[in-house]
């Protein structure tokens, strides 16, 4: 049977074999709108769905156009070519539709701008979570209810369930190596409620697996792109710059200092700069420094020793809570505030619906404003939100 697919702006043109379709209208366990980036997780995922009986239909979203970005490295990861077509061809070949659907517009209004003003703010954003919470489930969710899908589905290492009060519950994939439900805090119940996520029983070798079996085994050995999709080189710096012109002769000689607001010497502009970074300060103190604290207002980048980075107390606004509706005063958590992190263990003391102030048992490094933090109970994620500022309570 022929399949093709074309992005046609933000819609999209399918040709189908009508006969097809009337057997896809047959499936008993639903119709499901898979988002396939050209990738072992999401292919398994689509493939997997698809024995189990759903009905199925691919999508693959076109998030970033990298020529536009002015960078060195070619495009790779799943905005490019190649994806498109190893995702439309594992769709034909299983016998299922496929779509390219094109969101660059939406994508780089929100995201890049929040990603670059977030830098000029002094803060670090984590534009994937973003991106998911706000553009990739929003935009799959609108195009599912448009092709009457009931559900739709992810290749993330996570796993959702009804918890008994009622609410649709994020916990840790069997495989804690590749957990990914840090990286979905951000989802609201509505979104939960549709969205299945098969991988989150499985490890990774099992799906790599899974792909030989299927008779994909270039995309067993395929290799993992873990930098943000629009800056491939992984050079943020560079990309600011390009995405600002001037900035870096507007940011350019302030100073470091130190705890005390001590000059320690010049900087090349505060944006540049992370919490907790030691490489590339390009000074010389005579025993190793971190950044600690960035000041976007007077333009200085303060730099302190490995303990100076220590904080046990943090606030954390635009809270999407998940398991609980209200978050109960004092709640003991584990919590983490950066994708790798293992955790540490805390108390959750809301302000408001919005707000949360969290409490560590003990002192955590490099707590980074703008960041996620993502509170756990057991495996199951509690909610999260966007760190704002960390302190150290004595």
């Amino acid at each position: 049977m022929a399949i093709h697919s074309e992005a046609v702006g933000h819609g999209f043109r399918i040709f189908v074999n009508v006969k097809r379709l009337q057997e896809y209208r047959m499936s008993k366990k639903g119709k499901v709108l898979v988002a396939m980036s050209g990738g072992i997780d999401s292919t398994v995922t689509a493939l997997l769905l698809h024995d189990e009986g759903y009905e199925v239909v691919g999508i693959t979203m076109k998030t970033w156009d990298y020529a536009h970005s002015g960078g060195s490295k070619k495009e790779t990861g799943c905005c490019n070519l190649d994806s498109f077509n190893d995702a439309r061809k594992a769709a034909v070949e299983h016998g299922f539709p496929h779509y390219i659907l094109d969101i660059r517009e939406e994508f780089g209004d929100f995201v890049i701008h929040n990603f670059v003003e977030e830098y000029l703010a002094g803060r670090t954003p984590n534009p994937c979570i973003l991106c998911n919470t706000h553009i990739k489930w929003r935009a799959l969710l609108k195009r599912a209810d448009a092709l009457s899908c009931d559900y739709i589905a992810t290749g993330h290492y996570a796993r959702i369930r009804l918890h008994e009060n009622g609410r649709y519950v994020i916990s840790k994939g069997t495989d804690e190596t590749k957990d990914q439900s840090y990286v979905l805090w951000g989802l609201q119940q509505d979104l939960l409620s549709r969205t299945l996520l098969p991988l989150g029983t499985y490890r990774k070798k099992e799906i790599r697996e899974m792909a030989r079996a299927y008779g994909y085994p270039e995309l067993a050995t395929k290799s993992e792109s873990y930098e943000i999709c629009f800056v491939p080189d992984n050079d943020y710096r560079g990309f600011l710059k390009r995405k600002v012109p001037g900035l870096e002769q507007k940011v350019a000689g302030g100073f470091f200092i130190d705890k005390q607001g001590n000059i320690l010497g010049k900087h090349k502009g505060y944006p540049f700069y992370t919490i907790g970074q030691r490489k590339g300060l390009e000074i010389a103190l005579g025993k190793p420094m971190y950044v600690t604290a960035i000041d976007p207002v007077n333009n200085t980048v303060t730099l302190g020793t490995e303990e100076d980075l220590e904080q046990n107390v943090m606030q954390v606004s635009g809270v999407n809570l998940i398991k609980y509706e209200t978050i109960p005063e004092g709640i003991e958590a584990v919590t983490k505030i950066r994708y790798r992190d293992k955790g540490a263990l805390s108390r959750l003391y809301p302000e408001n619906e919005q707000i949360v102030n969290v409490h560590f048992a003990e002192r955590v490094k490099s707590i980074a404003p703008g960041q996620s933090a993502v509170f756990y109970e057991g495996d199951d994620v509690i909610g999260g939100g966007i760190i704002r500022k960390g302190h150290l309570q004595v």
